[in-house]
């Protein structure tokens, strides 16, 4: 066997949190190599928030579509939503940020290793038959979406990787999960036209946010025609069609445990699994090393990122906290500004983290909720401001959306330590207020901001 080549930061993963780091590292002069068996750019390039946000972004014109006729334009459209089409132009996008990514690691001379990487000691790695040594080892491989196993779940479903793999428009759709993507996905099905249903374990949906978000988009969905089925246990998937031409049937436990019973429904072309994501960590023989993992399968790493072998760190999804593109992109950032940029404090705060869910309409949050807050200052401690309203882009629509903003402050002075807003527009909204919460900002500061009118954002500086 060739002698092992010895590099001052191995990086396992070229996702967004592993390019970010491995790169900022080599900025400060360190020798730096990148592990990746897959297309560079990780989830969110590849199967997640890009070609998703592509995807959002035209079934939001077909929303417009509808609100021309308010507005004095023609609102008919005689052909049909090319799904293949926007695939085709979609796939062909995401090739050329493939290419951005390996040619900007090339810029930082950062080597590119092809391959599968597994651990044979602490700091060692075999890829391919040749060993690769890091005084310093990143762990960004990742997460994986996947499919229960129920019966006929894993040989007919998709995942929400699946998703990105259609090439064409389900006339009816099932989604299965309450998350965020199974939300998204669902929202964009529909706004294309699809007959969708969207099953969900609990009565509400989007349970991690604070309560007003999931409530606001659950109604929307459902006056919109989507059908959500609540309390519901998939049982099992069968297919009277055939691989080509599915016919699914998808039988659940529905309703609470007093009153549970199964139930068919049937007549979908295609049943797409949400039901989050997992570690990716199989492949690597963690074994030999100390690593730690929780019961959920994900890495223990504290706010240092560093987990519990000496000199070897994990960020990103891999460690199953705050499972965001820019988070793992700071975190990653800063880790490598503390081992090569002496930076010897850079960290990343994991509070105040801003995050947006490309629903219809859209909604975001940042900081705590109503009841996270509750328990971190007491009830008697916080002040709930709140608004609803129909943003003037409705004006003249026959279809009007709600927008419902709510801001949470804690103690005398009334520190914001909590928005939720929902309405279109949310997810550029969101990003400025982010700034101010995590400044420290109070809510006789948003007072003193002057509104900027007509808008929607104005309401957040004028609630009483």
């Amino acid at each position: 066997m060739a002698a092992k080549k010895v590099y001052d930061y191995l990086v396992i993963g070229a996702g967004s949190g592993g390019v970010a780091s491995a790169r900022r590292a080599a900025s400060y002069g360190a020798k730096v190599a990148v592990i990746e068996s897959g297309r560079f750019g990780g989830t969110c390039v590849n199967v997640g928030c890009v070609p998703k946000k592509i995807m959002w972004t035209a079934a939001s014109f077909a929303d417009a579509i509808g609100e021309l006729k308010g507005y004095g334009f023609d609102a008919s459209i005689r052909s049909p939503f090319d799904w293949k089409a926007v695939k085709e132009k979609r796939d062909a996008y995401i090739v050329r940020l493939n290419g951005i990514y390996e040619r900007n690691l090339e810029k930082e001379k950062v080597e590119k290793i092809r391959g599968l990487a597994k651990f044979v000691s602490p700091h060692t790695v075999e890829v391919d038959g040749v060993q690769y040594e890091g005084k310093h080892v990143l762990i960004a491989t990742g997460s994986y979406a996947w499919i229960p196993e129920i019966p006929g779940a894993q040989e007919h479903g998709l995942t929400s990787d699946g998703f990105f793999e259609l090439d064409y428009l389900p006339k009816k759709v099932a989604l299965v999960g309450g998350g965020y993507i199974a939300v998204e996905l669902a929202g964009i099905f529909m706004a294309l036209g699809s007959d969708v249903t969207l099953f969900i374990r609990h009565d509400e949906f989007l349970r991690d946010f604070d309560p007003v978000i999931g409530a606001t988009v659950m109604e929307t969905y459902e006056a919109g025609g989507m059908k959500i089925i609540k309390s519901s246990n998939l049982y099992s998937v069968e297919n009277s069609g055939d691989k080509l031409k599915k016919n699914l049937s998808l039988t659940f436990d529905v309703g609470g445990s007093a009153k549970k019973e199964k139930k068919e429904f049937g007549g979908f072309e295609e049943v797409i699994f949400a039901v989050g994501r997992r570690a990716l960590v199989d492949p690597l023989n963690l074994g030999v090393t100390k690593i730690e993992s929780n019961d959920k399968g994900y890495i223990i790493a504290d706010e240092w990122q560093n987990t519990a072998e000496d000199k070897v760190y994990a960020v990103g999804d891999v460690c199953g906290k705050a499972m965001l593109t820019p988070v793992a992109i700071a975190a990653g950032r800063r880790l490598s500004d503390r081992l090569f940029g002496n930076k010897p404090t850079a960290k990343l705060s994991y509070s105040n983290i801003p995050s947006v869910i490309f629903s219809h309409p859209t909604a975001g949050s940042v900081g705590l909720s109503e009841n996270e807050a509750k328990k971190k200052y007491g009830e008697k401690d916080i002040k709930i401001y709140s608004s609803r309203f129909t943003n003037m882009h409705f004006a003249l629509t026959e279809h009007k959306q709600p927008t419902v903003y709510k801001l949470i402050c804690a103690g005398p002075e009334e520190k914001v330590v909590g928005l939720h807003i929902v309405g279109k527009g949310s997810d550029e909204i969101l990003q400025g207020f982010a700034v101010a919460i995590n400044m420290g900002a109070t809510k006789a500061d948003f007072d003193n901001t002057v509104a900027i009118h007509p808008t929607a954002g104005e309401e957040i500086v004028t609630m009483r």
